[in-house]
């Protein structure tokens, strides 16, 4: 069946949309869906061994968020990095785009002024820094880089990183490791499940909204991962992998042969899954609940089914389970 933008479309009721985390951590819902029976089991993440396989690896992403919003002018002037080419030299997202001409300087507060020196087909800004991104000058106006469905709270930004996060790099959290604490990881640890750690870092190819009706047509921005050889051994010893997060299901899928076997890789991926996807590497996935028409949708459904996935967003609709970065969880079996 060939699937159109549309038919990841949902109505999702606004106050489901989760604007703070639960307290504690593991204290959000989890919907268990079990692929095999079809059946589906309301829980809470603490509970998440009682559902898991036996000494399944829990693969994390360890990515950190970096505070890549740069907010000036009480927020009316927005220089979002998405990358640095170097310390001085970045590309960005601008807000107002009018005031970012090519040639252009703008002064951003005391001492800090950007010149633009290009402007790519999608808008993105590449701009020279008057001071480097690392100066205390500029510390100031570093902010979470919240997604705009939550309002800009920078007193949650250590809740929107994971307490394994460990490399920066990302503008998103890796969200379905939001749910861990060390105590519930020592937990599974002390009955063989162990966490086992890869590397993605987020970027905004992941969240970019897909525009095209035809879903084959649209192109995934890359993101730089890692798997270690250590890492690779590891994964390779385990007897069932249970991915956390769509961007270990990137990583994984990417750096697996046609057997499902890992060797450590370094690099970019673009990968795009879709329903008909066969997946080689993840046995099963542990996710938040994702937006309408996005890309992360897109991967739930070909993991778990195209009308499965509807009858399980159907279901945390009428249970009200809270919705996107904040919110619940869901454990696929």
């Amino acid at each position: 069946m060939a699937f159109t933008l549309s038919d990841f479309d949902y109505h999702l009721p606004e106050e489901l949309i989760a604007q703070k985390p639960a307290e504690p951590r593991d204290h959000s819902r989890l919907l268990v869906y079990n692929r095999q029976t079809g059946a589906i089991t309301d829980d809470h993440f603490y509970n998440i061994g009682n559902h898991l396989p036996a000494q399944t690896s829990l693969v994390v992403n360890n990515s950190k968020v970096e505070k890549c919003r740069l907010l000036f002018y009480g927020g009316k002037v927005e220089v979002f990095v998405t990358k640095a080419v170097n310390d001085r030299v970045v590309e960005a997202m601008v807000r107002p785009g009018k005031k970012f001409r090519i040639g252009k300087t703008v002064n951003l507060a005391d001492g800090i002024s950007a010149t633009t020196t290009s402007i790519a087909e999608d808008g993105i800004r590449t701009l020279e820094l008057s001071c480097s991104l690392d100066d205390a000058l500029i510390e100031p106006y570093k902010h979470t880089p919240f997604p705009p469905y939550i309002e800009r709270d920078e007193t949650l930004a250590g809740r929107y990183q994971t307490v394994f996060a460990k490399d920066e790099g990302s503008k998103a959290a890796p969200t379905a490791g939001l749910h861990f604490t060390p105590e519930l990881l020592s937990n599974l640890g002390s009955v063989g499940i162990e966490k086992k750690e890869v590397t993605l870092h987020v970027g905004l190819g992941t969240f970019a909204p897909v525009k095209t009706e035809d879903i084959g047509q649209h192109i995934m921005h890359s993101e730089w991962y890692r798997i270690t050889k250590e890492q690779a051994d590891a994964l390779n010893r385990s007897k069932s992998i249970t991915a956390v997060g769509t961007t270990s299901v990137r990583v994984l899928e990417s750096a697996a042969d046609e057997s499902g076997a890992f060797t450590a890789s370094t690099g970019e991926t673009d990968i795009f899954i879709t329903p008909g996807y066969r997946f080689r590497s993840v046995d099963h996935l542990i996710t938040n609940f994702h937006l309408p028409k996005s890309t992360l949708l897109m991967l739930i459904s070909a993991f778990a089914g195209f009308d499965e996935t509807r009858k399980i967003y159907e279901h945390a609709i009428q249970q009200r389970y809270r919705f996107y970065s904040f919110g619940d969880a869901m454990l696929i079996l």
